[in-house]
C-alpha cells in the first residue's frame, strides 16, 4: 500500500471513529492515526480543514442543525420523539449485545438496530445540504443498518461492530446522494436536447409563418432527425412549433 493509499485509510478510519463519537474526534486522536504513517502535528492542518468541510468537530462538537433546513428541523423533532422511547444501552449491555448479535441472535440483533438509530441520525446530519431531505437519508442508512447486523458474524471482535454497522450506513447515505446527483444530471440534459429542438423549431417557425415539419428542422437546422424524433418523444409530443 503506498503513502496515498495508507492517508486515504487513515482518514477513512478517524471519519468511522467520528460517527461512532458524535460526529467529533479530539487532535490527539488525529495525531495519533497519522502518526503511523510518517505525520506529525505540524502537517495536519488541512486534515482539520477537511474534516470540517465533511462537518466533523475537531475537539469540540459541530452544531450540525444549522444544516437543516426548516421542514428538516420539524421531521426530526417528531421522530426523535418517537426513539426516545427506546431504552438506551450501557456500555456493558452494548458489548453484551454485540456478541449476542454476532452469534446470530434475533433479539440481540433487534435491541442492536434500535439502540443505533439515534447515531443513524447523527449520520445522516451529515449529509444534508446536498440534494436529499434528511427522512431519505435516515431511511437508507436505517436499511443499511438492519442488512448489516446479519452480517456480523464475520467480524473477529464485538469491539468491530458498531464501525462496521456506521461504516455501512454512512456509504448507504452517500451512494444515496450520488444516485441523486446522478439522476439530476440525467434530468438536466433531457430538458436541454428539448430546449434545444424546441428553440429550433421556434426559430424557423418564425421565418415561415407556421409550424414546422421534422423534414424541414433538419433541412434548416444543425439538427438530426434522431435528436429532433428523442426531443419530441421525451415531451410527450408537445414541442408548440412542431407540427
Amino acid at each position: 500500500m503506498n503513502q496515498e493509499q495508507e492517508f486515504a485509510k487513515k482518514i477513512e478510519e478517524l471519519t468511522e471513529l467520528a460517527s461512532i463519537q458524535g460526529n467529533v474526534v479530539s487532535k490527539a486522536q488525529i495525531v495519533e492515526a497519522l502518526s503511523e504513517i510518517g505525520m506529525d502535528e505540524s502537517q495536519l492542518g488541512p486534515v482539520y480543514d477537511y474534516l470540517k468541510s465533511k462537518k466533523i468537530g475537531v475537539g469540540e462538537k459541530v452544531d450540525l442543525d444549522k444544516y437543516l433546513s426548516s421542514e428538516e428541523i420539524d421531521y426530526l423533532e417528531l421522530y426523535t420523539e418517537s426513539l426516545s422511547e427506546i431504552p438506551t444501552l450501557t456500555d456493558g449491555e452494548k458489548r453484551a449485545v454485540y456478541m449476542a448479535a454476532m452469534a446470530g441472535e434475533a433479539q440481540a440483533k433487534k435491541r442492536l438496530i434500535e439502540s443505533m438509530l439515534t447515531d443513524i441520525v447523527d449520520m445522516a446530519k451529515l449529509y444534508t445540504g446536498q440534494g436529499v431531505f434528511i427522512e431519505d437519508l435516515i431511511g437508507e442508512g436505517n436499511v443499511a443498518l438492519s442488512v448489516g447486523v446479519e452480517m456480523l458474524g464475520a467480524l473477529e471482535e464485538p469491539d468491530e461492530v458498531p464501525g462496521m454497522l456506521a461504516k455501512m450506513a454512512m456509504d448507504a447515505m452517500e451512494d444515496l446522494i450520488s444516485d441523486e446527483i446522478g439522476n439530476r444530471k440525467t434530468d438536466d440534459k433531457l430538458v436541454n436536447k428539448v430546449n434545444n429542438v424546441a428553440d429550433a423549431a421556434r426559430e424557423l417557425a418564425q421565418v415561415l409563418g407556421r409550424k414546422v415539419t421534422i423534414d424541414e428542422l433538419v433541412s434548416e437546422s444543425k439538427l438530426s432527425r434522431k435528436a429532433i424524433e428523442e426531443a419530441i418523444r421525451i415531451s410527450g409530443g408537445k414541442i408548440e412549433d412542431i407540427g
